[in-house]
């Protein structure tokens, strides 16, 4: 999330007017998290009690404190937020129990096909062996927290017919509110909470004030990971199939932060510390971060809870990346093989193809309509333009390099629609923006088309005396002929400019034109949010598999064992400007590969606890946090500041074979030596289950450079191939950039 968006959002913070301030004071409230940091009582009431102790000292009596906090943490960690002026915020800071104070912000958020795409096949041939979908019997009662703006209970994803008792050891609640009962939950949706303290009343008048989902990502994010199988869906005809989720067997527990796709902090932080009570095994936010996600995620990971992230949707920018740190599983989108390719024939009998999401026939006429030129489609252009009636032709390469397609194309589609034309074809560099269509759908076919049909179609308008063309119906294509898996062009990159030591984005999965429930229907959305929900669905399957796993491990088996190449053999290649071959900035150890992280081999684990160090590290509480950094066990390297030589260490656990032998293979970056000791590690029924190497970096040219990638791939020879992403950047002084 960029500072303008995060000041902007700052703008519409609730201030709360206590009774005996006035008018003119208001301005000076703003809603304050104050983070304490582990909770010292188990008793929840002796914990808020603790926080109002705090507010009353402060503001001078306990009545003060109680209007002005909204809300109490006091499941997982101790804290709260209260609606408080800049000096009372600075004075809560001095308090030795107090760990931080921060002004609160608002989060952003960031389908059928995909999980067949991705070998996650529901009935597997008798013939075959089971894969990890079949050995976690579906994800059952697994219970994901998904924490995002509500749930549709009506959907037919989330019908319970078959669910046995909700498990015993569930202590969550279903809160009733507007349009939505208690009644709602059943054996699938287990639990529904909302959260609406801190949030202005014209948001919340333009929403159900429940767990009821308005906006409809929720229900999308909730059916991706845990939906029923649904046969016949499709988004008016296109990418018919059976929706399902990847876990369809595991139960879910709603979490409803987000009001009119605004998500405040506070309410975040309420929702982890409710699922930390209640009893969830995974949480998935579909949120963008803002360097303050850690304080509450960190006390989840502690009690064995995996927490899985959306990583962001401002690529293909570099240091976008968002929700860095180390203990969360950081998400990239990627493509899956499906395009919906649309016939247009030019008056020429020249045909031609682009891409679109139209399914309105009514809305396609069968005969052709004038095609006039509008250069970039801005009011102006369209002005100069008779374009009534007709179909409109945006080409502007020259604007494309100043405004994205994934901006400048809703504008076209808003002007032409204005202007009164019957249909769009605008050109574009860049492909993941299919998104965007949806507007059209029901008013007018629009079609994106490449730079290379563009000139064609140019070349032909400016020949033909009376330029015409005819657009038709959307098709679904899937398999082989669609080259996938890509990394989508609005998928935030790395390196996190908070956290370069780490290396983030972890994985990559499915995020482009995803098909899953909004309201009773079901709909194509595309962004980091719809890949999240499949690796929190596989975090599910494994810790169903693998319950005694910590959230350390099940990420390790997932990063480890992803696909760095594609189905064809060829590397997985990121969108951008240009298309380059994909690097761990990008997505990570690669692809998510569902069946191979069933069986990882050798698996990456950290204590929770040592995590408390790079906690205070981010609170500028530690020295020497470059080393701590890249020594965490984590199952990737980031080296952001390369001299002349580092050493860092990392432990492997075998979860294979009792007795087994691993090779190292190094594919070091550019002008860096890599030296691994020992390169071959050995295990034997009497021998340890940990073997301890160490990675020498050495650079080999004295530049300030950029950073170049490799890999360090573990192999039993047969089996199993246990990678792990390496990012190395050399430099000649600190704290400088790139000085190319």
């Amino acid at each position: 999330m960029c500072l303008r968006t995060i000041f902007s959002c700052a703008l519409l913070l609730l201030t709360l007017l206590l009774p005996s301030a006035s008018a003119s004071s208001k301005s000076k409230f703003q809603l304050y998290i104050v983070y304490m940091g582990e909770k010292k009582h188990d008793d929840p009431t002796m914990v808020t009690a603790s926080h109002h102790d705090v507010l009353t000292i402060v503001l001078g009596s306990k009545d003060e404190a109680l209007k002005s906090i909204v809300y109490s943490y006091k499941h997982g960690f101790s804290g709260f937020a209260a609606m408080l002026t800049k000096s009372q915020a600075e004075a809560l800071a001095k308090f030795r129990e107090v760990v931080s104070v921060k002004a609160n912000i608002y989060h952003e958020l960031h389908t059928t096909r995909s999980w067949d795409f991705l070998g996650l096949e529901y009935n597997q041939p008798p013939q075959q062996p089971g894969g990890l979908l079949q050995k976690a019997k579906y994800g059952e009662d697994v219970i994901i927290g998904v924490v995002d703006t509500g749930i549709w209970p009506e959907s037919r994803s989330f019908d319970d017919n078959g669910y046995g008792p909700v498990p015993a050891r569930w202590k969550g609640t279903c809160q009733a509110g507007q349009e939505f009962k208690a009644t709602n939950c059943n054996r699938k949706i287990i639990g529904a909470r909302w959260y609406s303290k801190g949030v202005s009343e014209e948001l919340l008048r333009s929403e159900y004030t429940s767990p009821r989902d308005m906006h409809g990502h929720g229900t999308h994010v909730a059916s991706t990971i845990a939906g029923g199988q649904v046969r016949g869906v499709s988004y008016g005809g296109l990418a018919t199939g059976v929706a399902r989720g990847g876990a369809p067997r595991a139960r879910l527990a709603i979490y409803k932060v987000c009001w009119v796709g605004r998500c405040t902090h506070a309410a975040v932080l309420a929702a982890i510390d409710d699922a930390i009570h209640d009893g969830v095994d995974v949480l998935s936010l579909s949120l963008g971060g803002a360097g303050f996600e850690y304080d509450g995620t960190l006390h989840a990971v502690q009690r064995g809870i995996s927490v899985v992230f959306a990583g962001g949707n401002d690529g293909p920018v570099p240091q976008t990346v968002t929700n860095a740190v180390p203990w969360v599983t950081t998400v990239a989108a990627s493509t899956i093989d499906r395009s919906f390719p649309t016939l247009m024939t030019l008056g020429s009998d020249e045909k031609l193809v682009g891409q679109s999401l139209h399914h309105n026939a009514s809305a396609i006429s069968s005969d052709f309509k004038d095609l006039v030129y509008a250069g970039s489609c801005d009011p102006r252009s369209l002005a100069l333009s008779n374009v009534t009636g007709k179909i409109v032709f945006c080409y502007a390469p020259a604007a494309a390099a100043i405004t994205p397609p994934r901006l400048a194309l809703p504008l076209a589609i808003n002007y032409t629609m204005e202007a009164g034309a019957k249909g769009l074809i605008f050109a574009q560099y860049a492909a993941n923006v299919l998104g965007r269509l949806t507007a059209c759908n029901g008013i007018m076919p629009c079609v994106l088309v490449d730079f290379e049909i563009a000139q064609r179609i140019f070349s032909y308008g400016v020949i033909a005396e009376s330029p015409v063309v005819k657009v038709s119906p959307t098709k679904s294509v899937v398999g082989n002929g669609v080259l996938p898996p890509r990394v989508a062009l609005f998928s935030s990159r790395g390196p996190s400019p908070l956290f370069p030591g780490i290396l983030k984005p972890d994985v990559a999965a499915p995020g482009v034109s995803i098909l899953a429930a909004k309201g009773d229907s079901y709909v194509l959305f595309s962004g980091t949010s719809m890949a999240c929900p499949h690796v929190s669905a596989v975090t599910a399957l494994l810790k169903s598999v693998y319950p005694n796993w910590s959230p350390a491990m099940i990420k390790s088996a997932i990063v480890t064992t992803a696909s760095v190449t594609d189905h064809f053999g060829m590397e997985i290649q990121a969108e951008g400007v240009p298309r380059k071959v994909a690097d761990p900035f990008d997505f990570g150890g690669g692809q998510i590969d569902p069946d191979r992280a069933v069986d990882p081999g050798l698996v990456y684990d950290v204590d929770p606890r040592e995590f408390n160090s790079f906690f205070n590290c981010t609170l500028g509480f530690s020295e020497g946090c470059d080393s701590y950094d890249l020594n965490l066990n984590l199952p990737s390297i980031a080296v952001p500041n390369l001299k002349d030589h580092v050493t860092v260490r990392r432990t492997v656990i075998n979860v294979g074979p009792v007795e087994a032998t691993y090779r190292v293979a190094v594919a070091a970056p550019s002008g860096v030596e890599v030296y691994v000791d020992p390169s071959i590690i050995s295990f034997t029924r009497s021998s340890s289950r940990n073997a301890t190497f160490m990675v020498t970096f050495t650079a080999r040219q004295r530049v300030q450079g950029g950073y170049t990638f490799g890999s360090l791939t573990w192999s039993d020879g047969s089996t199993h191939l246990v990678r792990i992403p390496v990012a190395v950047r050399t430099v000649i002084q600190e704290f400088v950039a790139d000085t190319s």
